[in-house]
């Protein structure tokens, strides 16, 4: 263990809610006779397995530092008692207000709290602080999750892991070591008050989200939450962003960034934090800072589509480009939410540029550097046919030819003026390469594909590609951006034993004679965990995706999941095994769940729920 101004106590403790519920939560204290400020992390990821070695990195560092953290488990999910309510919801957030009012009541917590979440967690810690009536002083949010549409098209890869996920993690039972007997019939109530929440999910629904305390958002460049992230920095106050190299989660390496957030607003300490620029952002290879946000030095440069951006053309009668692309259009965008892994990444994109329709640039004379979203304003022919789903990639074409994606927006357009938003991006384009603009009609398996085939036609010379330029002589005169590296508690020491057989982390088949393809994909979460205190987690998954080159209606998604926990010493031996299952018709998406729970090899519960849930355009 490094040294720290506090040495640190760690306990395990019960909060109790209002209706006498109690939550499960992990305490790290510095050893102080004066009350500290304190710091929560409310997540239903399951302290004691799941997100213990995360855990037992950072909250002892926290600690170490002069802060309580507090890692607490929602209602009925890890050892927390209850049942599991739906994330986001009324019940879960008015449980996380008053976890917030008994810590800021404790006798070692100086009344001041912050609150710090990752992902879901990330998004429900700005929804909380909006709900504790002042007392959060602030939020550290990391990749915060949105929605389950992107553009108006609703999410296939995201929204099915997700689900898949949140049944599994609700299924679970508390573990004997912390709750005693009691284990059995708390797993039994758990898994009958299951409910997947596949129709609302599916259903249109507001993904707005409050602020309403001083926020420091970070995320990396390619997660879904970075153009959410941009957002709240420009509309909030006050705010700092940090925008990264990283994969989804909280990089260790912000974490000293993140305590002089907290020392600034729990501690009025002036550690400098608002004299840095509202974003720090990493732009290909190094670090750069934006005072305000927007910034000044990013301006809109507009590409009109039979200008600086040209495509084939089409017939001379004709003004208007048709996109009709094959149902596989998409099986090459890398994953939605990345992870770290080298299959997250989108490859080459010339096998999606050839389904697609690609309006290129010239070779550019100098570097283009851009940070911020781009935005693409197209024409559409009018006609009385159901909306159009339309994709807009954004791509960097090298001398020989290679097509690196730098970023992509959807949209189901209805109507004939309409403006695709792309996620924001940070990239820097070299000099002698050429941009390009890739439009499809699909974009499977990230997003449901449109009933018709039938795609859309746009009007090149009333077409424009917007791009936010950043000024290549910005950093001129500008302080370098670093980062402290914080000396963090050595690693919890958990045993990892890898399947024999490794499965390909993404693998796809295309039957030729079907005309089918098939997209399987295998989490880095595969395998067997053994925690410090023997706890064994073994878990398999495999998500798999089809589709017929021609017929949207044949897209199917579908995971089964298996999680078995084991505590030799105690012969507790429990498996739940989930199977989320996705598919459409012309007017409504088709969703069946099952779940199957045994204990010591004897099943004890099984069921399956099934929703037909109208499509909304």
């Amino acid at each position: 263990m490094p040294s720290y101004p506090f040495h640190t106590t760690r306990e395990d403790v019960r909060i109790p809610l209002p209706d006498g519920t109690a939550l499960y939560a992990r305490l790290w204290r510095p050893v102080s006779d004066e009350p500290v400020p304190a710091l929560l992390e409310y997540s239903a990821g399951r302290l004691s397995d799941w997100t213990a070695a995360e855990d037992a990195r950072r909250h002892p560092w926290y600690a170490g530092h002069g802060y309580a953290a507090v890692r607490v488990d929602t209602r009925g999910h890890g050892n927390s008692f209850g049942l599991p309510v739906a994330p986001g919801s009324d019940q879960e957030l008015a449980d996380g207000a008053a976890v917030v009012d008994w810590i800021s009541r404790r006798p070692w917590c100086s009344g001041r709290v912050g609150l710090l979440g990752v992902g879901a967690a990330g998004t429900t810690a700005l929804q909380l602080a909006a709900r504790t009536n002042g007392t959060v002083g602030a939020v550290v949010t990391a990749c915060p999750e949105g929605g389950h549409r992107l553009g108006g098209a609703v999410l296939a890869d995201d929204l099915h892991t997700r689900l898949t996920a949140l049944v599994a993690g609700a299924a679970l039972p508390p573990d004997p070591r912390h709750v005693g007997d009691a284990w059995r019939a708390h797993w039994l109530a758990r898994l009958e008050s299951l409910e997947p929440p596949a129709d609302t999910w599916l259903a249109p629904g507001d993904t707005t989200v409050p602020v309403s305390a001083p926020v420091l958002a970070i995320a990396g460049w390619g997660d879904p939450s970075c153009s959410f992230v941009l957002r709240l920095l420009a509309t909030s106050a006050p705010a700092r962003a940090l925008l990264g190299p990283w994969p989804h989660g909280l990089p260790e390496d912000v974490l000293p960034e993140t305590l002089r957030w907290w020392d600034h607003w729990l501690r009025d300490i002036d550690t400098g934090i608002l004299k840095e620029p509202a974003l720090r952002s990493w732009i290909g290879t190094r670090w750069a800072g934006e005072e305000v946000w927007p910034s000044p030095d990013v301006r809109d440069i507009h590409y009109g589509l039979d200008g600086p951006l040209r495509t084939a053309g089409t017939a001379a009668d004709d003004r208007y480009v048709p996109v009709r692309s094959p149902q596989h259009t998409g099986l090459n965008a890398g994953a939605y939410v990345p992870l770290g892994r080298p299959a997250d990444q989108p490859p080459d994109q010339r096998e999606e540029d050839g389904r697609s329709v690609c309006f290129d640039s010239q070779p550019l004379p100098e570097p283009v550097e851009l940070l911020g979203a781009p935005s693409v304003r197209l024409r559409l022919r009018g006609d009385d046919g159901p909306p159009a789903q339309l994709t807009a990639r954004l791509c960097a074409v090298g001398p020989d030819g290679t097509s690196a994606l730098i970023t992509r927006g959807v949209l189901v357009a209805d109507g004939t003026d309409v403006t695709v938003e792309l996620a924001a991006c940070a990239h820097t384009v070299p000099a002698g390469h050429r941009l390009r603009l890739a439009l499809s009609s699909v974009y499977w398996p990230w997003v449901w594909p449109a009933p018709d085939p039938t795609g859309y036609a746009l009007d090149p010379s009333r077409s424009t590609l917007t791009l936010p330029v950043r000024h290549l002589a910005a950093d001129i005169g500008a302080a370098p951006v670093t980062f402290e590296t914080p000396a963090l508690p050595d690693p919890l020491a958990v045993h990892l034993t890898e399947p024999l057989t490794a499965r390909p982390e993404r693998l796809t088949v295309h039957d030729l004679g079907r005309h089918e393809w098939r997209t399987e994909l295998t989490p880095a979460t595969d395998g067997t965990r053994t925690q410090p205190d023997g706890l064994v987690r073994d878990e398999h998954t495999v998500t798999a995706y089809r589709i017929l080159t021609d017929a949207p209606l044949s897209a199917q998604a579908r995971t089964d999941h298996t999680v078995r926990l084991e505590r030799p010493d105690l012969g507790w031996d429990v498996t739940v095994q989930t199977r989320t299952q996705l598919r459409c018709d012309a007017g409504h998406f088709l969703s069946i769940v099952q779940v199957r729970a045994l204990e010591a090899g004897s099943v004890v519960f099984t069921r399956e729920w099934q929703h037909r849930v109208p499509r909304h355009g």
